[in-house]
Order: C-alpha cells, then sequence, then structure tokens
C-alpha cells in the first residue's frame, strides 16, 4: 500500500521517537503529538539528526489522550497512524481505574478520530501484558492466539493494556467503517535512549548498575530492542498481510532478572560490578511487597517460567531482532555514554 502522510502519538516517548527517527530516515512524511509544546525541542533533540531535510518532514500538533481537542487536526491528511503513547506509571496508582480509564478511552478518541479523518490503518501499540498473563504454569509457549486471564491478581497496567487492546478490535469490529488495524504486543523494551525520557524496562537497567537492586526476584521476561519493534510496527503499517493480526515483538524466549544481570557484567565488566548476584527467596519478596507496594506487582508472576514465540513476526513480515544480549547491553551503553547513571565511569 501507498504511504502518505503518518500520524506517530506520544512523539517524545522512547518507542515513539524511534519510529519517528526510522520514519524520517526512510524518507516519509510525519507528524507527532505532543503534550504541551515544550516538548517540540525535547522530539527534535532526539530525532532526525541523520535524516536530510527532517525539519521539513516533521511536523507537531497538540493532543492529549484524555481530552477530545485536537484529534482532528492531529488525524488531518494522514494515510497512516502509528499509535504508541500509552500511560506507564513507575508505581501503580492509586486506583487501577486510574490507569484503565485513560488507556481504554485514549485508545478509543484515537481511533475515533483516525476513521472520521478516512484513515487507512492504524498500528497500535499493545503489550505482553495483553497476552502473557494468567495463565499458569504450562510450558505451552504463548503467541498471538494467546489473551490475558484478567482476575483480582491482576495489576493495573496489565489490565490497562488487555483492555485497551480489546476495544480496539472491538471498536474496529462494529464502528471502523473499513479502516484496517494492526497490533504489536511488545515485551520488555530495551535498546538504546535518544534522551532522558525511557522505558521502565531502561530503568531497571539503570538500578543494576547503580548497584540499588542487591538481589532479584525470581520472575522472567521478555526482551527486544526498541529499534526493533520500531521497524516492526514500520512494517506492519505497510504490510498487506498485516491487517487484522497481532504480532508478537520479542528478541526470543523469556530470561530471568538475574540472567539480565549477568549479561551486563559479561559485557561491561567493572562498570557492572554492582549488578545483582543472588536471587530472592520468594517468601522473601512476599514478606517485602508489605512495605515495598512496587513490588506488589511482580507477586503473581514469582517463580513461573514462561516461555513465548516470535514466530509470525518472523515469518510474516521477515522481520530479524537483535538479540536480548545486544537490547540489554545496548541499553546500558546508551545509559553510560549519555551519563545518565549515577557513581559509574563513562565508557
Amino acid at each position: 500500500m501507498g504511504i502518505g502522510k503518518i500520524l506517530v502519538t506520544g512523539g517524545s516517548g522512547f518507542l515513539g521517537s524511534h519510529c519517528i527517527e526510522q520514519l524520517l530516515q526512510s524518507g516519509h512524511e510525519v507528524r507527532t503529538t505532543v503534550r504541551s509544546e515544550s516538548r517540540r525541542a525535547l522530539v527534535r533533540s532526539m530525532v532526525g539528526q541523520d535524516s536530510p531535510h527532517a525539519d521539513d518532514r516533521l511536523g507537531f500538533a497538540m493532543a492529549d489522550l484524555q481530552r477530545d481537542e485536537g484529534w482532528a487536526d492531529a488525524v488531518k491528511d494522514c494515510e497512516v497512524v502509528l499509535h504508541v503513547a500509552s500511560p506507564f506509571p513507575p508505581a501503580a496508582p492509586k486506583h487501577e481505574d486510574d490507569l484503565i480509564v485513560p488507556a481504554r478511552e485514549g485508545t478509543l478518541r484515537v481511533l475515533t478520530a483516525a476513521r472520521n479523518a478516512g484513515v487507512k490503518r492504524v498500528v497500535l501499540t499493545s503489550s505482553f501484558a495483553a497476552i502473557g498473563y494468567g495463565h499458569g504454569r504450562g510450558s505451552q509457549a504463548l503467541d498471538e492466539t494467546s489473551w490475558t486471564h484478567l482476575d483480582a491478581s491482576s495489576s493495573a497496567y496489565v489490565k490497562s493494556k488487555t483492555l485497551a487492546e480489546k476495544a480496539a478490535w472491538n471498536f474496529v469490529a462494529t464502528e471502523g467503517q473499513g479502516m484496517e488495524l494492526t497490533v504489536i504486543n511488545p515485551v520488555g523494551i530495551f535498546g538504546p535512549v535518544l534522551g532522558a525520557d525511557y522505558s521502565s524496562s531502561i530503568s531497571l537497567v539503570k538500578q543494576m548498575l547503580e548497584g540499588r537492586l542487591s538481589a532479584c526476584p525470581k520472575v522472567c521476561f521478555g526482551v527486544v530492542d526498541v529499534r526493533d519493534v520500531a521497524d516492526l510496527h514500520i512494517r506492519a503499517m505497510t504490510h498487506p498481510k498485516a491487517s487484522g493480526e497481532r504480532f508478537l515483538a520479542s528478541a526470543g524466549d523469556c530470561v530471568s532478572m538475574l540472567q539480565v544481570a549477568a549479561m551486563l557484567r559479561e559485557r561491561f565488566g567493572d562498570v557492572a560490578a554492582k549488578a545483582p548476584t543472588r536471587e530472592l527467596p520468594n517468601w522473601l519478596v512476599r514478606v517485602a511487597s508489605l512495605f515495598k507496594p512496587e513490588l506488589r506487582q511482580v507477586l503473581p508472576e514469582l517463580g513461573k517460567d514462561k516461555h513465548i514465540s516470535n514466530r509470525k513476526a518472523r515469518q510474516l513480515l521477515d522481520w530479524a531482532p537483535r538479540s536480548s544480549e545486544d537490547a540489554v547491553a545496548s541499553a546500558a551503553q546508551s545509559l553510560l555514554s549519555r551519563g545518565l547513571v549515577a557513581s559509574s565511569p563513562r565508557p
């Protein structure tokens, strides 16, 4: 399909900025949404330095996921929308609806505006959170056919991503008027940061390098490089067979938090000497969660050995992601190079 102007929501975010950078380098005309005028300069500082005439092909629109104003102008004359923006707080909200409602309503707000403007396809950034939770301890690999089973123990974030994605599929099926939807479900996103705004996964690497984690809970998760997630979004927006499909974005199978620490020590030696070398007993994590609310989000996943498959993206979209080790290492390298790691020497 031919591609005209592309809207990327949340352009100042970690993934959004990488999507914009790759689109500009490919010669596309891009518009991105920002919540305040001050973020225009931030986006320009992160993207486009290596793209000739990028300033002429990057535009901005003021829009907030929690308000209707601005979205009609944001999607005007766009053929494709990459809806990347989504709330992801560093800690659990006081009430789950504080996260669930903005995620679901924000997604529907963007889809409604896109449909009204005649957008051909929306590529929605969902999450592995909408795929991989509530499945018990089975050994079967999770893939795009899997949906998270929500229950009382599900975190607000897991609920928000699952409910927002389901709402998106329902909207397109019942009210989309022919608009196409493709969904990307990334696992933990690592890779190089373009500025000080980055994912919670990157924060984990930062904490390990700074020695702020003395030991790791027994949890595992998927790893993927942000550059590969951006690449998958771009492949999904153009491939004719991507319409109506979900794509799980992961470099490979799950790794443990302790394995991530080992990757850092292997690649960076003394610079990563503060990374943890032991795991916490599950009972101790449960006790500690009584005093540290941020630990409560990992309790349902303690000791679960998950397996995931990226076969669909590889086969259908010819996607070839970097390894988990390279994704983690490039995240650490960029943090160190930018001086974002406290008390660590620059490499």
